[in-house]
This record gives C-alpha cells, sequence and structure tokens, in this order.
C-alpha cells in the first residue's frame, strides 16, 4: 500500500470515529497532495508525498511559533495538533550519530574542504536525508565539520 493510499484509508477511518481534528489535517494533506499532482501532472510516489508532508510539518512549525509570539495559544494548539498527525507520516528520524556519520561520509565522497563546498555538500546529502533529519540542522553540522 503506497502512502497516498494508507492517508486516504485513514481520512475514512478519521471520518467513521468523527475524529475532526485529524480529519481536518489528513484532509489538508490530501488537498496539497492532489494540488501538486494536478499542477505538474504526475502521479506522486512516497518520496515526492513525504516531501509534501516535510512541508507542511514546516508551516505548522513556523505558525505555532508566530502564534506563541501573538500569545494566541488557542491557535498554537490547533497547529501541535495539525503536526501530531503529519509527523505520523514520516519515516523514523535519524540520530545525531547517524547525522554526523553521514556528513562525514559525504565529506569524504565530494572532497569538501571549506565553507565554499556547502551547496555541493547540500546537494549530496539532501537526497539521502530528506524527511528523516531536519535540514536546517543538517546545514548546521556541515558547516559546523567544514569550518575544522
Amino acid at each position: 500500500m503506497s502512502l497516498k493510499e494508507r492517508i486516504t484509508e485513514d481520512m475514512k477511518t478519521a471520518m467513521r470515529a468523527k475524529e475532526a481534528v485529524r480529519l481536518s489535517a489528513i484532509r489538508l494533506l490530501l488537498a496539497a497532495i492532489k494540488q501538486k499532482e494536478v499542477d505538474e501532472r504526475v502521479v506522486l510516489d512516497d518520496a515526492m508525498t513525504l516531501a509534501i508532508i516535510d512541508k507542511l510539518l514546516k508551516q505548522r512549525r513556523d505558525s505555532v511559533t508566530q502564534y506563541e509570539a501573538a500569545k494566541r495559544e488557542d491557535l498554537a494548539a490547533v497547529e501541535r495538533q495539525e503536526i501530531e498527525v503529519l509527523s505520523a507520516y514520516m519515516p523514523a528520524g535519524l540520530s545525531e550519530a547517524e547525522i554526523d556519520a553521514a556528513v562525514q561520509a559525504a565529506i569524504a565522497e565530494t572532497g569538501a574542504a571549506g565553507p565554499a563546498d556547502m551547496g555541493k555538500m547540500m546537494a549530496a546529502l539532501k537526497p539521502r536525508l530528506a524527511g528523516r533529519a531536519d535540514m536546517a540542522q543538517v546545514s548546521a553540522k556541515i558547516k559546523a565539520a567544514l569550518a575544522k
């Protein structure tokens, strides 16, 4: 069963169980998937679907930060619930040690020597780590490794 099919089945389950918040988050996700398919005239595979989920999670995290800054805890709570629902579809995250090992392996592969090679490193690591690690965290680790 593909990820998209699993999401659709979860939507049906949420409808039957009358889980309003879960249903809303899943419908939002399916709408984003459908929009991407229509815009690009393709059928999304699991990797592309994960990229959409990752994008939605990032938007939700940004919204939580903004709502908390504006002292709107009620809206921040809704966003946190959506984050919880969407996170269930993401693969297990990588540990700090695994990210460090991937950065060191990429340095060895690309021959990166300094901060000027940052783009080359990100290009090498993004396909491997996307959806499994926070790319901002990966970027910080690359900067630290190349600064040595």
